[in-house]
């Protein structure tokens, strides 16, 4: 069964095909700058796969000339990994915002559609080119099923006390203000796989999974279901992120207007653009502060401080919130490949049973791994996060469903 996965953005189409008969990727891409005079399609079959690399600089005015050619890219003699089309047997799309309507992945309909068109308002950004996708994909694949997988999905199992905001109720049930969290698709990829890592089931295991990558986000997970996560209303609760300020005091925008005169375009701009690393030493790429902390810039030290203490302050939460932890997770770009910032998360919690062995931390692997001590009580994890094939999971579960 072959399956394909898009994610599809303002400006551009990244696609994966999936062979889910052994849960493979036969190739990867992405079509980007749509609708600019030069746009960019790169095409990466899987090494020892069929297909060749290829990288194409010719204008693709939009979403369904982009989509178009890469399904002929897919389907190419030479740079292809199909020979048709029809082998194609379902499209997974990423939605980033389903609100309440969606607590699990579902076929996309027309109810859907009006669903996630009437969940706009909560994103923006996101959800009008995720629409995009899917009428293009609808058209180009009319015979295929279509399946929509949320990132909100994976935390609508958080109970009220987690997800309502001590403002009145009013605004909860009239105009849906909440907690939605967000990464949801990749806190669900990586506790599946850390729960069968130490040979568990999702629902014999608790963890506190930690995303992070320029966005950054974390979640209490209890018996395979998403208890808290730390992102809000938006992506930008929580933690210290490479440009998003995370957790601040909520009177600050009124104080920025006040006295600074800004405007609310300005404070937006400022706390999502402009904070987080990057507002505390000027950089957002956690190598380049790591390096610049190493050579002694006391700014990026005081970034790295701050990024790894909030981190670590969610953890004692979740901890508490969870009662029990059998394993932290770390995932995502720097989750993954910083050990600097794992080992600066768990110093100094031994005493809560985590105990982090400093020459595996150090070790390089694309694999799971284990980096706590043979005497930690809690497990010290490292997954890397895959999304697309966590899409390509649930489109097929969905398929597998109906018959």
């Amino acid at each position: 069964m072959n399956i394909l996965v898009i994610n599809t953005g303002s400006s551009s189409i990244k696609y994966q095909l999936f062979n889910m008969d052994s849960e493979t990727a036969l190739v990867t891409g992405l079509a980007e700058k749509l609708g600019e005079e030069s746009s960019i399609l790169t095409h990466t079959p899987a090494e020892g796969g069929k297909g060749k690399f290829k990288v194409e600089k010719d204008r693709i005015a939009d979403h369904a000339q982009g989509l178009s050619r890469i399904v002929e890219l897919l389907i190419d003699r030479e740079y292809g990994v199909i020979q048709d089309k029809s082998e194609i047997a379902a499209v997974g799309h990423r939605v980033v915002h389903g609100g309440e309507d969606f607590q699990s992945s579902t076929i996309i309909d027309e109810a859907v559609i009006r669903a996630v068109k009437d969940n706009i308002p909560l994103a923006p950004l996101h959800n009008p080119p995720n629409l995009k996708g899917i009428e293009v994909a609808r058209k180009i694949f009319p015979d295929a099923p279509q399946v929509a997988v949320f990132d909100t999905a994976f935390h609508q199992t958080l109970p009220p006390k987690a997800y309502l905001y001590a403002v009145p109720h009013g605004l909860y049930w009239k105009n849906r203000i909440r907690r939605y969290g967000f990464h949801g698709t990749s806190h669900a990829y990586v506790s599946h796989e850390a729960a069968e890592f130490m040979g568990k089931k999702p629902e014999d295991v608790n963890l506190i999974t930690i995303h992070l990558g320029n966005g950054a986000s974390m979640a209490a997970v209890r018996e395979g279901r998403s208890v808290d996560t730390s992102m809000g209303l938006t992506p930008l609760e929580g933690l210290v992120m490479g440009t998003r300020s995370g957790d601040i005091d909520p009177a600050l925008p009124f104080f920025l207007a006040k006295n600074l005169n800004m405007s609310l375009d300005d404070i937006d701009r400022l706390l999502n653009k402009e904070s987080g690393v990057k507002g505390l030493c000027g950089m957002n790429d956690m190598r380049e502060v790591e390096d610049s902390a190493m050579a002694g810039d006391k700014k990026a030290g005081t970034a790295l401080d701050v990024y790894a203490y909030r981190i670590k302050k969610y953890i004692g939460a979740y901890y508490a919130a969870l009662g029990r932890v059998d394993a932290l997770v770390f995932t995502a770009g720097i989750g993954e490949n910083s050990p600097l910032i794992r080992g600066m998360c768990c110093e100094g919690l031994e005493e809560l049973g985590i105990e982090l062995d400093k020459g595996k931390n150090e070790e390089r692997s694309k694999a799971n791994r284990d980096i706590s001590t043979a005497d930690s009580r809690v497990k010290i994890l490292v997954i890397p996060t895959n999304e697309e094939k966590r899409i390509a999971r649930e489109t097929k579960r969905i398929l597998m469903s109906r018959t």
